[in-house]
């Protein structure tokens, strides 16, 4: 139980890619993480790309981000929505200026960006947000997962092996 006691973020909306929120939160919790979910709204049900449905454990106003040890972003359609939120980019950025583990995967970087972070990182997301990464300040890699600091980026499904074993080796610091 390499997180006991470690409490780890995951930030939601619909449109999650299901298998890149599910996997890591499972995982984590594996490992002794306490792991919660967070949306707009408390105990709503939020629905993923291919119809996993997730209800939230408390709302983006009801978080204190100080009591976590990290920050997760699933891709999917999600984060063009997760950005908007005032909330989770100053989640976002608290995680960053206290260097704690922020994890982000396949579309998730675009919630990095945004909360402007990435300058001078080095980063992995799906290709098709490379530029949008690149043009943030980051230097992408095709790889399957990508450890920057307390960065830990990865870039789709497939790649979700890689990116567990990484964040619990990262949040477990």
């Amino acid at each position: 139980m390499k997180l006991k006691n470690k409490k780890v973020l995951t930030v939601v909306e619909h449109d999650f890619e299901d298998s890149e929120l599910i996997y890591p939160h499972y995982r984590l919790q594996e490992e002794g993480a306490i792991a919660h979910i967070v949306g707009k709204e408390a105990g709503k049900t939020y629905i993923g790309k291919n119809g996993v449905p997730v209800v939230t454990d408390y709302s983006f106003d009801q978080i204190n981000i100080e009591e976590y040890d990290a920050i997760l972003v699933p891709g999917g359609w999600a984060p063009d929505k997760l950005r908007r939120y005032k909330e989770v980019i100053d989640m976002v950025t608290f995680m960053n200026d206290q260097k704690r583990p922020i994890g982000q995967i396949c579309h998730a970087g675009w919630v990095l960006i945004s909360a402007n972070i990435l300058e001078g990182k080095k980063v992995t997301s799906t290709p098709g947000i490379r530029d949008d990464m690149e043009n943030a300040g980051a230097t992408w890699h095709n790889d399957e997962v990508v450890v920057d600091g307390h960065i830990i980026s990865s870039r789709r499904p497939p790649d979700l092996p890689a990116y567990g074993r990484a964040l619990v080796e990262v949040i477990g610091q």
